[in-house]
């Protein structure tokens, strides 16, 4: 008896000791990201993918697993047995739809010139010369549909010799297109515009192609914003997903239905933004995920169809966490992916009848059950507007309230993101915590989620009521007992590196540290760099030189962080990815120039072959040294 006592009391004593470890940046890069691949085509198996760095190849390792669509034992298969029903087959199973490149333009000099084959340079006379990663070539992503079972690599081109993109560039991929059901269409989503158009607006429309007549009908073209994401209910009812106004990408998104011709928008009366949606089985609500409060949650709406009665919006789920995707439904249970600060994706079934979660996978079971995890807590703060803004703190594992810590105001980016529960590989909270920082997080103005006012109040107003949202949210957690208000630091990316810029100017010695990624140094410069023209001229009000523009001038002013330059004087690491032309290198390289010639302590991490994000294991990896060094050394 004694024995065995002794050996109960090891065995916890050792699950304590594992317990012991913290989040680090290797172990962050051990953590297996699950992306569900699809089902079969009797809809009873579920295959997902479980992607794993591999730092020393400086890739992904991947293992591909099966497991029943209504939870139960996931296997693992090899990736030639993964059996995914492939929804760009016809329903009536005759043709296959596929996308490609095709040569449009010459663009390249080797294609202008052609006996200069040696030759690299481009030649451009218009605007829409690059996006997001890439120039411009004069090759297009067309749409192509075969017989079903041929081997004929051609196929038909939907949109022979249109210089217009499907799907859509830079991350469009199969949602941008789908069958009809009765197989006699195509819809697809395609902005139809060049040059100067394509780069100031954000005008794709949802075309329906007829494969007998080979003719296309344009079926948005009423609507000048975003359309997008066409799907089919089970009685064909076509929805889609679409924002207003032209050249604001991120406007409230509604859900659309058509039906006999008949637009009807499902969400127009509800006051939030829709992400992603699904259709229910029989066709008469959509279930869609939507940001509220600090987290992403499940939400349905009914389709009244032709019965003269209002669409009621219900959110059906609530809790500190984000449901990332709806996969599925199956009977009353729907199948969803779901993080939270602490967690990366998971799967889970939600039962729509109790409304509960029940996790069906846990790939990283072990590796969470060995670390000490932050403690995730929801707060609010009065702003200077007197409005209760709602704050994500996140505490040290082991957090001890009589002592001090030394803390981090998080600015997040778009700038219209959601600041939700995501599981971030490079702004990961829970790392951050774990090496000792709490975390502060605001849901300052811009934040979807807290009804359409709130979120779009940033745009034209980037260093206006934002910033003192900052600032009200690092001067309120500051009076707690437990921070260091002489070690507090702000870091953020893309608009949140703006935010960094523009607080160093202002914050009136508040910080001791600052960190911007990709942010945006010269709102001026930016203009005159930036690919998607569209969100500048919405964001900022227009372009520089309109004297008569006061909006403009005031964004192009007084709401530049180089008109504050020459009041920084607090270390700063500004990191920059050579192939981000959406916030281009031109952003970071004229703030560490700056703060170099104004002698404050400065280093400059310099991406050359990375976009707006990190995306290889090893450039990660050096990122998050660099980012935790930094702190050390400044905070």
């Amino acid at each position: 008896m004694k024995n065995a006592f002794l050996i109960i009391c090891l065995m916890l004593s050792g699950s304590l000791m594992l317990a012991q470890q913290k989040m680090t940046p290797e172990l962050l890069w051990k953590v297996e990201r699950l992306s569900v691949m699809g089902l079969d085509k009797d809809g009873l198996t579920l295959f997902y993918e479980a992607k794993t760095p591999n730092i020393q190849g400086n890739n992904f390792d991947s293992k591909y697993y099966k497991m029943p669509v209504t939870g139960g034992i996931a296997v693992e298969i090899k990736k030639e047995d993964v059996q995914v029903k492939d929804k760009n087959i016809s329903p009536d199973g005759n043709y296959k739809l596929f996308h490609k490149e095709v040569h449009i333009e010459d663009i390249e000099g080797k294609d202008v010139y052609k006996n200069l084959e040696k030759s690299d340079v481009y030649i451009f006379s218009d605007l829409d010369i690059r996006h997001w990663d890439t120039w411009k070539d004069g090759s297009y992503n067309h749409l192509f549909y075969k017989k079903e079972g041929s081997d004929d690599a051609t196929g038909t081109d939907i949109m022979p010799n249109e210089p217009y993109h499907t799907p859509q560039r830079p991350f469009g991929g199969d949602e941008d297109y789908v069958w009809s059901p009765d197989s006699k269409s195509i819809y697809y989503v395609s902005k139809k515009l060049k040059g100067k158009a394509y780069a100031t607006s954000t005008n794709t429309d949802i075309y329906k192609y007829n494969l007998e007549s080979k003719t296309t009908e344009n079926i948005t073209e009423a609507n000048k914003g975003y359309d997008t994401n066409p799907a089919f209910s089970s009685g064909g009812t076509l929805a889609w997903l679409q924002m207003k106004t032209d050249g604001n990408e991120s406007d409230k998104n509604d859900i659309v239905v058509l039906n006999n011709g008949v637009k009807q928008n499902l969400t127009a009366n509800w006051d939030g933004t829709v992400n992603s949606f699904l259709w229910d089985k029989d066709g008469n609500n959509i279930f869609f995920t939507a940001p509220v409060d600090g987290t992403i949650q499940i939400f349905k709406v009914n389709y009244p169809g032709k019965k003269r009665i209002a669409p009621v919006v219900e959110q059906l789920s609530k809790g500190q966490f984000d449901v990332t995707s709806i996969v599925v439904q199956k009977d009353n249970t729907l199948l969803v992916t779901r993080t939270d600060m602490n967690h990366a994706a998971e799967l889970f079934s939600f039962n729509l009848k109790d409304k509960t979660f029940k996790e069906l996978t846990n790939i990283n079971r072990d590796l969470y059950a060995s670390i000490d995890l932050p403690k995730v807590e929801k707060r609010y703060v009065t702003t200077t507007d007197d409005k209760q803004m709602l704050v994500w703190v996140i505490l040290p594992p082991n957090f001890d309230a009589t002592k001090k810590y030394p803390t981090l105001l998080y600015a997040q980016g778009g700038p219209q993101s959601a600041l939700s529960q995501f599981y971030s590989y490079r702004w990961n909270f829970q790392l951050m915590a774990s090496q000792g920082y709490i975390v502060v997080a605001p849901n300052r103005r811009g934040m979807p989620g807290h009804g359409v006012e709130w979120n779009a109040a940033i745009s034209k107003d980037w260093g206006g009521q934002v910033m003192d949202d900052y600032l009200s949210t690092i001067d309120a957690i500051a009076k707690e007992p437990y921070v260091d208000k002489d070690r507090l630091g702000a870091v953020g990316a893309s608009f949140g590196g703006y935010s960094v810029f523009y607080l160093a100017g202002i914050h009136n010695k508040r910080f001791k540290s600052f960190i911007s990624h990709d942010g945006v140094f010269d709102t001026r410069s930016m203009y005159g760099t930036t690919e998607e023209l569209f969100f500048v001229n919405n964001d900022f009000g227009g372009n520089y030189w309109d004297k008569n523009n006061p909006i403009a001038l005031k964004a192009y002013n007084e709401f530049n962080p180089i008109t504050n330059v020459s009041t920084w004087d607090t270390p700063m690491l500004i990191i920059q990815g050579g192939k981000d032309y959406r916030v281009p290198i031109e952003q970071g390289l004229g703030a560490y120039q700056a703060a170099q010639m104004l002698g404050i302590k400065s280093k400059l991490l310099y991406f050359p072959e990375e976009n707006h994000w990190i995306l290889k294991p090893q450039n990660a990896m050096v990122w998050q040294n660099e980012f935790f060094k930094w702190l050390k050394e400044t905070l």
